[in-house]
């Protein structure tokens, strides 16, 4: 799965609202060793960095593109290649805080303990994901997905999930001090002939297009283009609503 971070920042601060509303939420004065882990371009960790500027922050992404970028964007900061589903820090951090990455990750039963396990006596995890993938925009992608002309090409594609909010608190409820959950529909006013397809060619779309030819990329898009445009329709003005949930939590350890 190739991202492209040009296409990603075509909504940078649609994206960006979410994780400064995280931001805003964490219990911490003064933290050491941050982790933005799934940092993509960088503009999240700096954010961060604006926070706790006197923090030592490290950026962790699966892609170079994104890590090139995020170097450009806080030259100040270290960012690390690496799968975030495997990586363990060197140095226990006082905060691993991630934005719209861990969706992409399985087994969360087990995933989110062990972030919570690597943090400092007293740290924190806080985490931001998509929750829209029951919307009619991603169930319009699944749906096309399982059509017979492409089930064969698309049958190893996943756009990632999330479990219920009840599931995270059984899950991390017994190894925190303190819990916050939460979650929020970011009612976005999108512009553009296909906004809705560009949102999510940066993102959801990703690994279904990975797995075809430019040709058959193009075909695909064609063919959903009209079925987003139905689903969300602009007004007079050319504004395009696209509500999309997210989902929070803050742990305490």
């Amino acid at each position: 799965m190739s991202w492209e971070p040009e296409r990603y920042l075509q909504f940078a601060n649609e994206r960006l609202r979410p994780a400064q509303d995280l931001l805003a939420r964490i219990p911490l004065p003064a933290p050491a060793r941050v982790v933005d882990l799934g940092c993509g371009p960088g503009n999240v960790t700096k954010l961060i960095a604006g926070r706790w500027p006197q923090a030592q922050i490290t950026g962790v992404d699966s892609s170079e593109a994104m890590l090139e970028r995020a170097r450009l964007a806080l030259p100040e900061a270290r960012f690390e290649l690496a799968d975030i589903g495997q990586w363990t820090p060197a140095d226990a951090p006082d905060l691993i805080f991630s934005n719209a990455a861990l969706h992409w990750l399985p087994e969360h039963p087990a995933l989110f303990p062990r972030l919570l396990g690597q943090l400092a006596p007293g740290g924190v995890l806080a985490v931001q994901m998509p929750g829209n993938f029951d919307a009619p925009s991603h169930r319009l992608i699944r749906d096309l997905a399982a059509t017979p002309a492409w089930a064969e090409a698309l049958a190893g594609a996943r756009m990632g999930a999330v479990l219920g909010m009840p599931d995270y608190y059984r899950i991390l409820a017994p190894h925190c001090r303190r819990l916050s959950l939460w979650e929020s529909i970011y009612w976005q006013s999108l512009s553009g002939p296909a906004p809705v397809l560009d949102w999510l060619r940066g993102t959801t779309l990703l690994p279904y297009l990975a797995l075809l030819t430019a040709e058959a990329q193009a075909q695909f898009l064609a063919e959903l283009a009209p079925q987003l445009a139905e689903a969300y329709p602009s007004d007079a003005a050319g504004t395009t609503l696209f509500p999309f949930r997210r989902i929070f939590l803050v742990a305490c350890r």
